[in-house]
């Protein structure tokens, strides 16, 4: 065993922070052999099972009762929700489009253009933190259902966004009210980071261990870049169908079909069941946050820099991703052509999204993040240095924006939630993704208020180098500075959380469903590549209170 294993319990402070050459180099060797299923033979390719003698009581029971398809329904119902966010994040790119070309300057000149694009940002940012909180306190099922109503409610109300003094060429109130609803909708789409993912990534554990991250990945992120695709073609085909004169049914209808797929997912949530692991170790009083904060403090740190400086450029670059285009495109270009490219330039997402998914099961989630970023930095600094060539032929230009914009899909994209759901124990993973999840969309509402002004004022190259360069700065930080990711992440941490808690003197009584008498089995487990799999079992008595 180690002598690094107990740092959890030993000095938790700075568990996650090499305190020597020593423990840095051995934590760099030992992650590798752990995380690659590619470097462990017989494993690939083979759907084998966690030992169950490493699994908690309550877990046992949950793969009992969750067979077959319904292993999978699971995730499917708690994640699909992240297809609204990918949808109204998109498709107010070709609705701002649309205001362009109806109110001319009354839009481009004025602060609505960043207004009404950046403002469900902070709508989000309130969400995660709020239905965090509900999620952890209350239940995963409640937050979803409550977020699910919200998101249904406030897209019907930015669909019939009106104003006083509001008509087909005057904007009067209109960007005001749009601007007010879509904080409102915001929100609901921050309580599917903070309650759905987790929720999902609990599901996820279930699966044989090999397929665990792909099933995330696929309902979360995935689900995300496919709201990205649809999001950019339903204002296509709209435009097809009521022609250039007829623009405000174009965004009006863009925007009210997203209330279609939480509509049908509301009803699919009502069967969700929550997890056996959640009923057992949630907090039936309030959080012992400082105990949190000292336990958890590096490693949230640093995923949600790692999200922040992904989402400062990739949401940034999709709510601006037509008119980027449109200043690549001739002058004389149409409004089809502006809106077919960007369909063209969204397809890229869903490659990269999907493999980055297989990656991260075969390379582990860490090692697919680093490796994703350096390509992808790689990619960024030739596509600017080539920039006035690729103007002068379109296709070539959209085809290098979405290879860059792929590899940020297959790595911070898929992996920056995939990470934040494994290295927080059950108990606290709704509050901390969701404060994870939050910081990165800081950075995405920072990113799409300050990109428009690093264009008009450095040009449009300028967003290239400053994206290659901070994705060179988060592959330092993935590699170095993040813990261990393997199959057994997310089992390992609520066994070493629970031990912690137990260690600093916590009454264990106050975790649990209230009103139950339950035992839990906690093992420790030593994971070292040179010893057998060593278990301490600690009794944890919930009683009813």
């Amino acid at each position: 065993m180690s002598a690094h294993d107990n740092k959890h319990v030993t000095n938790p402070v700075f568990r996650d922070v090499p305190t020597s050459f020593g423990e840095f180099k051995d934590t760099l060797t030992r992650r590798h052999k752990r995380e690659c299923l590619i470097t462990q033979p017989g494993k690939l390719g083979q759907q084998f099972e966690t030992d169950e003698s490493l699994k908690s009581d309550s877990e046992i029971v949950d793969r009992t009762e969750r067979k077959g398809l319904e292993k999978y329904w699971a995730i499917i119902t708690t994640g699909a929700g992240l297809f609204s966010d990918g949808y109204i994040n998109n498709s107010i790119s070709s609705v701002s489009t649309c205001f362009s070309k109806l109110y001319g300057k009354a839009y481009t000149e004025s602060h609505a253009i960043q207004n009404v694009s950046s403002i469900v940002f902070v709508g989000t940012v309130v969400g995660q933190l709020v239905f965090g909180y509900l999620s952890d306190h209350y239940s995963r099922k409640f937050s979803m259902l409550f977020g699910t109503t919200m998101l249904i409610i406030f897209t019907i109300l930015c669909a019939g966004a009106w104003g006083k003094g509001t008509s087909g060429t005057e904007p009067g109130g209109l960007f005001a009210a749009l601007t007010a609803w879509r904080f409102f909708l915001g929100i609901a789409i921050g309580s599917e980071y903070s309650s759905g993912s987790p929720a999902a990534a609990e599901a996820s554990n279930l699966l044989p261990a090999g397929k665990r991250n792909r099933w995330f990945i696929w309902f979360t992120n995935f689900t995300i870049d496919s709201g990205f695709v649809v999001g950019a073609f339903v204002p296509l085909v709209l435009l097809w169908i009521c022609k250039e004169d007829h623009l405000t049914p174009v965004w009006r209808i863009s925007i009210g079909l997203g209330a279609i797929p939480p509509m049908s997912l509301f009803f699919l949530r009502l069967r969700y069941k929550e997890g056996k692991q959640f009923e057992k170790t949630k907090f039936n009083q309030s959080m012992p946050y400082w105990k949190i904060i000292k336990f958890y403090w590096f490693r949230t740190a640093m995923i949600s820099i790692i999200w922040f400086l992904y989402d400062f450029s990739s949401y940034a670059f999709g709510t601006y991703s037509s008119i980027i285009i449109g200043l690549v495109l001739p002058e004389d270009a149409s409004i089809y052509q502006n809106f077919g490219w960007n369909v063209v330039f969204n397809l890229f997402y869903i490659p990269g999204s999907f493999l980055g998914a297989y990656a991260a099961d075969y390379f582990g989630p860490r090692l697919t993040l680093t490796v994703g970023l350096i390509v992808q930095s790689a990619i960024g600094y030739g596509l600017a240095g080539g920039l006035e060539h690729l103007k002068q032929h379109i296709a070539g230009f959209v085809v290098m924006y979405g290879i860059f914009m792929t590899l940020g899909e297959f790595s911070a994209g898929d992996n920056a939630g995939c990470i934040a759901s494994k290295i927080h124990a059950t108990p606290v993973r709704g509050t901390l993704y969701g404060i994870a999840a939050m910081i990165g969309k800081v950075g995405a509402f920072v990113g799409s208020y300050v990109f428009p002004t690093i264009i008009r004022k450095y040009g449009l190259s300028a967003p290239y180098y400053v994206s290659s360069s901070l994705c060179i700065f988060s592959a330092f930080i993935s590699y170095f500075f993040l813990p261990d990711l393997d199959q057994e992440a997310m089992d390992r941490e609520d066994e070493r959380f629970i031990e912690y808690l137990r260690s600093s003197g916590y009454d264990m009584s106050r975790m649990g469903v209230l009103g139950t008498s339950e035992h839990t089995n906690v093992e420790m487990v030593d994971d070292s590549e040179d010893s057998d799999i060593n278990k301490m079992e600690h009794d944890i008595n919930v009683e009813e209170r």
